[in-house]
């Protein structure tokens, strides 16, 4: 990326517009549809308050609820409501867990909605034009190539995006400029009276909140995506972005309240703003600017699982970063995931009016979950102003609590889609979880003192046979004063592994893109090491090009002899031999396992089968590595009644 993340720039607001804004951006083309029945009720009322529910839940929601709380509460520069369960989880708050995984999982679930609703609903404007023209395969190839050149990164996208997202917000606010000329009196909107009078008094009233909330469903890509844009990019933006938001509504409000307005057939509230000599213009940039809401949703979830993956709550994924910023990621696994996922949707659905019900549920839960730790935060943080912050979220949360009750009546109209992919994702990732807790029951680490004597002890024992010159074991161990208990158990519990020199790895990923450096501490002279490797985000992991060159730096500098334990070869060869042992553990046949656990079992391995291989995982040749499954006690192990009924040890 070409701009700091920590200073605002222009070249970063631009970026910012055409990454952060394109599923707010997006929303005028189906709020005002949805609320006004697909366009069968424009009664004042119901036109003005639900206009003044759009603009008090932009201020008060996306506002200064995500721009002003939330783009303070960064973990290191990274966003999210995973970013917010860090900062909680570092005060060992253990209850955290539960509303950032149902956030989470409720994301996931917005991720296969936002792009099928808001390309589908742009791309139908062609049948104002031509109503019997095929828009589901348009929709499905605009989706394909979106996730196909996700892989080049959002630096790349978000330059080619930004003008594109200029040019629609500028578009917006022009359609807003002169319907508001012909009907000013929608201004009045700004007094939240109307909202009010919209849910007391207008009959069903309460239930079109479920369609108001939609204004903003992309709120949380304000926040999430703060890692790839900056909070200043995104707040100087926003100030302008919103502005423009809140004129279009206006003026599609307008036009809703000119007399005698009614729609054409297969006609939207949107497309009826548009002047006709600008009708395929306006379809052009809608359906661009809608793949951008998409994108919008997908950098924020790479953001979700490229965290989650750091914090241990998912296995690990292959990670790319397409361009000198770390905050840029791409997840091959997610992306291809997220794009089966809209297509599933879109053939379910078929129609952007049918996905409306599937859509705000969740992202409505998602929201909740994060004003609760947002909230918690913050008392914390500021324990002088804790009276202010409990008013202030607890307004939020009876804001959103009203949106969730309202959006509820969707779920018997597709929002059960929504909810059964919410409660899937969050019951794997609960699960998950549960069963990290249950590993972390073994003892973890052997102290090297232990350690030691018992390596002395194999390699002078002659009647085992050496299994390689230099014998290398990834560790998680972030100290040479320890090891870990599955390496330990792999030396010596089976038949004891006999080498020339042990090296213990400890890999490193540094938030800098290039650079290799790593440490060499002594364990025992000339038998065993352990060596830190510490590699840039961006570069390779070619470990055993890297393990070969510390080796032959030692051997240089006298600290060992560099010679093969095999004498057939010693001094023939230009390089002395290598092997990896790379363990993956399974939960051992003696532990007594629940109902409960035994299914947290089997989520575990599920979800490690999703991730890397474990020779991958610690970027090693295939073709050099075993690959070795260690058992491990994870709860109380059997305790089996044996009972011998004869002893007779005579040969008669």
């Amino acid at each position: 990326m070409s701009f700091s993340t920590k200073k605002a720039t222009a070249a970063g607001v631009l970026i910012t517009i055409g990454i952060v804004f394109g599923d707010i951006g997006t929303s005028p083309l189906y709020v005002f549809q949805a609320i006004t029945g697909q366009g069968t009720d424009f009664s004042y009322d119901l036109i003005m308050g639900g206009l003044s529910s759009v603009i008090w839940t932009l201020i008060l929601l996306a506002t200064t609820k995500y721009i002003y709380f939330a783009l303070n509460a960064d973990n290191k520069g990274e966003g999210g409501i995973f970013a917010l369960f860090a900062l909680l989880k570092s005060r060992r708050i253990k209850w955290v867990i539960i509303p950032a995984l149902i956030g989470c999982a409720t994301l996931l679930a917005d991720g296969f909605i936002t792009p099928a609703i808001s390309i589908s609903s742009a791309v139908e404007g062609i049948n104002n034009i031509n109503p019997d023209f095929p828009v589901l395969p348009v929709v499905v190839g605009i989706i394909v190539l979106l996730f196909s050149v996700q892989q080049f990164g959002t630096s790349a996208i978000g330059k080619a995006f930004g003008p594109v997202m200029l040019v629609w917000f500028g578009f917006l606010g022009y359609l807003g400029l002169i319907n508001i000329a012909k009907n000013p009196d929608v201004l009045a909107a700004f007094n939240p009276y109307y909202a009010y009078n919209l849910i007391v008094n207008v009959d069903g009233g309460f239930w079109v909140l479920g369609a108001v909330f939609l204004c903003t469903t992309g709120a949380e890509a304000l926040y999430s995506d703060l890692g790839h844009c900056g909070k200043g990019n995104i707040r100087i933006s926003w100030a302008f972005m919103s502005t423009l938001l809140v004129i279009n509504y206006l003026g599609q409000s307008a036009l809703c309240l000119q007399d005698g307005f009614h729609l054409a057939a297969n006609q939207t509230v949107f497309y009826a703003m548009v002047p006709p000599d600008l009708l395929y213009f306006a379809i052009g940039i809608a359906t661009a600017a809608t793949i951008i809401a998409s994108q919008a949703l997908i950098t924020g979830v790479f953001t979700l699982m490229n965290e989650a993956i750091k914090l241990d709550l998912w296995t690990n994924l292959k990670v790319k970063y397409p361009s000198e910023h770390q905050g840029q990621i791409y997840i091959p696994f997610i992306n291809w995931f997220l794009m089966g996922g809209c297509l599933l949707v879109i053939a379910i659905f078929q129609k952007s009016a049918a996905m409306e019900a599937t859509y705000g549920l969740a992202i409505t839960i998602d929201m909740v979950m994060t004003s609760i730790l947002l909230c918690y935060l913050m008392i914390l943080r500021y324990k002088k102003f804790r009276p202010f912050f409990l008013l202030i979220f607890a307004i939020f949360l009876i804001i959103e609590a009203i949106f969730l009750m309202s959006n509820l009546g969707k779920i018997v109209h597709g929002g059960w889609f929504t909810l059964v992919l919410a409660i899937t994702f969050f019951s794997i990732l609960f699960l998950y979880f549960k069963a990290k807790l249950l590993r972390r029951n073994i003892t973890a680490y052997v102290p090297m003192t232990k350690v030691k004597p018992l390596l002395m002890a194999v390699k002078a024992d002659d009647k085992l046979h050496y299994e390689a010159s230099n014998l290398v074991y990834p560790t998680r161990s972030t100290h040479p004063e320890k090891l870990d208990s599955t390496v330990f158990f792999s030396l010596f519990n089976k038949r004891p592994r006999k080498a020339g020199v042990y090296w213990f790895l400890h890999l490193d990923i540094i938030s800098d893109p290039w650079g290799v450096h790593y440490s060499v501490n002594e364990v025992i002279d000339q038998t065993c090491y352990y060596v830190r490797l510490q590699l840039g985000f961006k570069e390779e992991h070619r470990v055993e090009y890297m393990m070969r060159k510390i080796q032959s730096n030692m051997v240089k500098k006298g600290e060992l002899t560099g010679e093969s334990v095999f004498e057939s070869v010693r001094g023939q060869l230009d390089e002395v031999d290598f092997k990896f042992i790379v363990l993956n553990s399974r939960v051992a046949t003696n532990n007594q396992l629940t109902t409960f656990e035994t299914l947290c079992v089997k989520v575990y391995r599920f979800v490690k089968s999703t991730g890397l291989k474990p020779a991958e995982d610690f970027g090693l040749d295939k073709t050099n590595v075993v690959v070795e499954y260690i058992p491990i006690s994870v709860t109380k192990q059997l305790d089996q009644v044996l009972v011998e009924d004869c002893e007779n040890y005579s040969n008669t």
